[in-house]
């Protein structure tokens, strides 16, 4: 059902009208990050957080990278790879300069990954799944940021190599419905 996000039924779930959210026998949770950290938690099979002091401090790091304006750009070229989807054109001077943006970050990637298998050490953590959407996206842009890098392209290789991502991508049918 298209707009099937905006119904009543859904709003009581999800007040912000926003995919997704989960319903875990009634307790509520939105907002994907959010998600990710409740499942994280209840499952215990990937590690939020590495449990060491020192991969605690990588991490902080790793988040404050994340969190930087590279965060913005991630979601503009998402929403501009939407709108080539969908026949709109972007702006090239803005997609070019958020290009820019995040090249700039991924040089600071590539020296974390030069010294650590992952943004927050050597164990795979929510700070690297959370890319994975958005890294998805920056091909549509036909650009090669994510594999002119050595220790990028092996980081991100392994990102989207993953079975469960491999699953999503394999198993989404449209974005369209939403």
């Amino acid at each position: 059902m298209i707009k099937a996000h905006k119904t009543p039924e859904f709003l009581e779930k999800q007040p912000l009208g926003q995919v997704p959210y989960l319903d875990d026998d009634g307790f509520i949770v939105y907002e994907s990050r959010a998600i990710c950290r409740y499942i994280t938690a209840k499952v215990s099979r990937i590690r939020a957080h590495p449990d060491r002091p020192r991969g605690e401090r990588a991490l902080r790091a790793a988040d404050a990278l994340r969190a930087d304006r590279a965060t913005l750009a991630w979601r503009s070229i998402r929403m501009a790879s939407y709108r080539k989807i969908m026949g709109v054109e972007a702006d090239k001077a803005v997609i070019d300069s958020l290009m820019a943006t995040l090249d700039k970050t991924l040089e600071g990637y590539d020296v974390i990954l030069g010294k650590h298998r992952c943004l927050a050490g050597d164990t795979l953590t929510l700070t690297d799944l959370f890319h994975i959407p958005y890294i998805s996206y920056v091909g549509l842009q036909g650009s090669d940021i994510m594999t002119k890098r050595l220790n990028v392209a092996r980081w991100y290789n392994e990102l989207v190599a993953r079975p469960s991502w491999l699953t999503y991508v394999g198993g989404v049918k449209s974005a369209l419905e939403y």
